[in-house]
């Protein structure tokens, strides 16, 4: 350098610049190069591991090596349909990576997955730039199998027959598997009897034969434990039981049936039979029956029926309305048959046991006036043979005299087990001898079974339907008619009405007797009801008389629709005969069927060729119906009402904020006490009335009465009935439907002098069967108002209503909650005495403060109130009391008075 020409400054910049240049040369080709990896690779892995064992093993190459970033490797990518899988890099200056699972991989679930690997490069500095990615590699990875699950066997029972005195091969086969997926460990390699000294054996196939001839007499029935184990020695957590039933020298009957089923509400239809066979014993049959008969007269009223009253059926049925229900249960408005016995306290019907000594008189206004000569008579009755030689007349419905002169106008009796019907016209329809006493002779009548009958009248033809088959009666006797008078009549059930005989017809006859009942009945009645017009139809008939459980041998999809209690079956073919009595069916169609035990007995006659016919032993089941869960109907709203007597003029809506809720008990145990933690839930059933009774005097007639417009009921199933105790409306409907008629019940007072009116509101379900809570409302009547009018003419008290909700205190201190549940201590007469007081004391005030206060008054004339003040019209005063204030006050003055 110091001989060249040049200077030094130049050399110097010379290699500073080639100093660039190599530096650019490198970062332009600084990643020439792909990762090189092989082109596929096999694993395996453990199930329940994530590590996976690959050959080759996992490495990626790259020809830019030592090159920072372009000769490092920084990440594996594996591509696939949710292949559960992940790579990672181990070292990026080597390549070598290792592939593991990102969760347990289980092999039951899937054996082995298939997946695409590719490699990629750190790029051309740390952020990766310009990386470039290898080749796809092919991964495959088999899954290996762990020898976690036990064998279970198919079944936990399982049952074979021996003939005595023989030694089989094959007695039955029991069957295990095992969940694991690999041969080794999901093969069953060994079945084990584990019982001691028995006289039986297993191959390794689960075939159970006996090793000895077997004597009945000696031993009918074996029962013996068997274990399995899969080919990795792994032994059933639990062993099956076998029951080998030594059979005597072969006689026909059926084999493969259960005495006891147990049937739960709601499971809809229940196979009776489903493992049944005839044994032949090797015969050839050529002609077989069978029959099944379902007994069911141990519930209610002959098998499980709809137990709505029969007018409410009636309608659900498509008969005509008009009917008049004779017989309902007990409740405010129908409460002539609160004194009557029920028969047996069964769960599923209201039925009355009549036992010579009950009888009901139905109100007048219950009874239908408009009957002409077309009318029909329904009703359920089980009777038996009357005690003694001569019986009596045993009345079910009679309408006589109400005093005097003892005539029956018609009556419906029982007399030596044989069913009358009298029915007297009048002189005003006819005045010749006419039909007036229709008899029936027939063994249902005095059978002690429930029959249903229907007294069908087309005057003068008289027809009788017993459970649907038609009667004409054996005798039809005339008489005269009756004469008419203004004597009233009575209509009573249980007996006749002998209305005594005094007066001017005492004396006719020189016989002066007091009013009785007479003719009693003794059976059981349920569902009596008389109603204008004859009965539409048979199929209205069938209706109102089915029974809503019986046998189907129908598929589950077409349950219910043929059901019945006695099913016959004959064919030539035995395993059809099989396969048909595997199919017959127990059904009950009710949400709450009656519970308890239905018998079941199975005859077969069986014919071997032409001449050889046996009959098989007869078989005898029972069908255990469970206890359903009954429904808890719960009704809440406002308990407390306080109102203006001048708002009850036009009708105050009682109901106006109801809510009707029914809940059952779910079937995990829990109790009652765990309602709030969610044991019960809520389901959807049907109503059949419910009742508003006016508690303390009665309605005052012309002055108070609880209205309802017929347009509520509009597209409902829903009547009404009013009286001065209160209103019961009915009929078959649901919660809803009466939560929204209920709603729309006004009370209304013309001439309020009360200070407190109250009225329970009680529902129920299938005639009685499930009763609602208690829900009582008390209405506060405010007198206040005429006092001021006359003091005061500025300003007339606004129209107002308070409705106060109860309040759930769990604390033990007082609250004003508590207080107002407490109200009970205060009379109403103090009540509206200290009202009244106040109201005065503020009235005198205010008149004070006006009189020194001119001005005001005027303005009060010339401008209008406030938006806030719209109610009052400025010439009179609005005075509002709290009620919860002043019964605050006085709890406590009275907590704090002296003694």
């Amino acid at each position: 350098v110091s001989n060249s020409p040049f200077p030094s400054s130049f050399f110097l910049f010379s290699i500073l610049y080639l100093s660039l240049l190599s530096h650019l040369s490198l970062f332009v080709l600084v990643n020439k190069h792909k990762p090189w990896i092989e082109s596929s690779y096999h694993g395996i892995i453990t199930e329940n591991t994530d590590a996976v064992l690959l050959d080759p093993p996992l490495v990626a190459l790259d020809k830019d090596a030592p090159v920072p970033y372009a000769g490092e490797i920084c990440g594996f990518h594996v591509q696939g349909l949710s292949a559960p899988f992940e790579a990672v890099v181990l070292n990026r200056t080597s390549g070598e990576g290792r592939l593991r699972a990102r969760g347990p991989i289980d092999c039951e679930r899937q054996r082995e997955f298939t997946f695409i690997i590719q490699a990629h490069d750190c790029g051309t500095g740390p952020k990766g730039h310009a990386k470039k990615r290898s080749h796809k590699a092919v991964v495959h990875v088999q899954v290996g199998d762990v020898n976690e699950f036990s064998p279970v066997f198919g079944q936990l029972e399982y049952h074979g027959s021996v003939t005595e005195g023989k030694v089989y091969d094959s007695i039955l086969q029991v069957q295990a598997s095992d969940q694991d997926c690999s041969p080794q460990y999901s093969q069953i390699c060994n079945y084990q009897i584990t019982s001691q000294d028995t006289a039986f054996a297993i191959d390794r196939n689960g075939n159970i034969r006996n090793t000895e001839s077997l004597s009945f007499d000696k031993k009918s029935h074996y029962k013996i434990r068997v274990t399995a184990f899969d080919c990795g020695q792994k032994r059933a957590t639990q062993d099956t039981v076998v029951h080998i039933h030594v059979k005597p020298i072969c006689k026909p009957g059926w084999q493969g049936w259960s005495k006891l089923v147990d049937y739960e509400p709601g499971m809809g239809g229940k196979l009776l039979f489903p493992k049944m066979h005839l044994e032949t014993c090797a015969g050839s049959v050529s002609w077989i029956r069978t029959t099944v008969e379902l007994e069911t007269s141990g519930a209610g009223r002959g098998c499980d029926r709809q137990s709505y009253s029969e007018r409410s059926l009636q309608k659900l049925c498509g008969a005509s309305s008009g009917s008049t229900d004779l017989l309902p249960a007990p409740s405010g408005v129908f409460n002539w048959t609160a004194t009557l016995v029920t028969d047996g306290g069964r769960d599923s019907d209201l039925t009355y046991r009549f036992d010579g000594r009950q009888a009901a008189k139905i109100p007048d206004w219950v009874v239908p006036q408009n009957l002409t000569h077309q009318f029909t008579i329904t009703t359920w009755m089980k009777h038996g043979p009357s005690p003694g030689q001569r019986a009596e007349k045993e009345t079910l419905l009679c309408n006589s005299d109400k005093t005097e002169m003892n005539r029956h106008h018609y009556s419906l009796y029982v007399h030596n087990c044989r069913l009358v019907f009298l029915l007297r016209t009048d002189y005003t329809q006819t005045d010749s001898f006419r039909p007036a006493e229709f008899h029936w002779k027939l063994e249902q009548i005095c059978d002690k079974e429930w029959h249903y009958y229907i007294i069908s009248v087309d005057f003068p033809v008289v027809t009788l339907y017993v459970d649907g088959v038609t009667f004409d009666p054996y005798l039809v006797t005339d008489d005269w008619p009756i004469h008419s008078s203004q004597i009233d009549v009575q209509l009573t059930v249980g007996a006749c009405w002998q209305g005594g005989r005094n007066g001017m017809w005492a004396w006719l006859v020189c016989v002066v007797s007091k009013a009785k009942f007479t003719q009693y009945f003794r059976g059981s009645l349920s569902g009596l009801t008389i109603r204008p017009g004859k009965i539409e139809s048979q199929k209205i008939i069938s209706c109102l008389q089915s029974c809503k459980e019986g046998l189907d041998i129908t598929s589950p999809e077409s349950l219910g629709q043929r059901i019945k209690s006695l099913v016959v079956m004959e064919g030539e073919d035995l395993e059809q005969m099989n396969a048909a009595l595997r199919k017959v069916t127990y059904i009950n169609s009710r949400q709450f069927p009656t519970k308890g035990a239905r018998h079941l007995w199975i005859s077969t006659a069986v014919c071997f060729g032409e001449d050889v016919c046996i009959s098989v032993p007869d078989i005898e089941a029972v069908v255990m119906v469970m206890q359903p869960s009954e429904p808890r109907i719960t009704i809440t709203g406002a308990e407390h009402l306080t109102v203006p007597a001048s708002d009850l003029a036009l009708g105050l809506s009682l109901f106006r904020d109801l809510h009707i809720i029914s809940t059952v008990i779910k079937s995990d145990g829990q109790t009652n006490s765990d309602h709030r933690s969610g044991a019960f839930k809520e389901i959807t059933h049907n109503l059949d009335y419910c009742d508003i009774m006016v508690l303390g005097e009665e309605l005052r007639a012309g002055l108070e009465s609880l209205e309802l417009h017929h347009s509520a009921l509009s597209g409902k199933h829903l009547e009404y009935a009013n009286s001065s105790t209160g209103m019961s409306i009915y009929g078959v409907d649901s919660i809803s439907h009466y939560t929204e008629v209920i709603r729309q019940v006004r009370y209304q007072s013309r001439q309020a002098v009360d200070s407190v009116r109250t009225f329970r509101l009680t529902c129920s379900e299938l005639n009685g069967r499930y009763i609602s809570d208690q829900y009582t409302l008390q209405v506060n009547i405010l007198h206040s108002e005429e006092a001021i009018e006359h003091v005061n003419h500025v300003m007339a008290p606004p129209k107002y209503m308070q409705i106060i909700h109860p309040t759930v205190i769990e604390s033990n201190s007082y609250s004003s909650g508590d207080i107002l549940n407490r109200w009970d201590f205060v009379p109403a007469v103090a009540t509206a005495v200290i009202v009244l007081c106040i109201a005065a004391l503020l009235v005198a005030l205010l008149s004070v403060y006006r009189l020194n206060q001119p001005e005001n008054q005027e303005h009060i004339h010339k401008h209008p109130l406030p938006e806030k003040q719209a109610d009052c019209d400025g010439s009179s005063l609005s005075i509002t009391v709290n009620p919860l204030e002043v019964r605050q006050t006085i709890y406590m003055l009275k907590q704090h008075k002296t003694p």
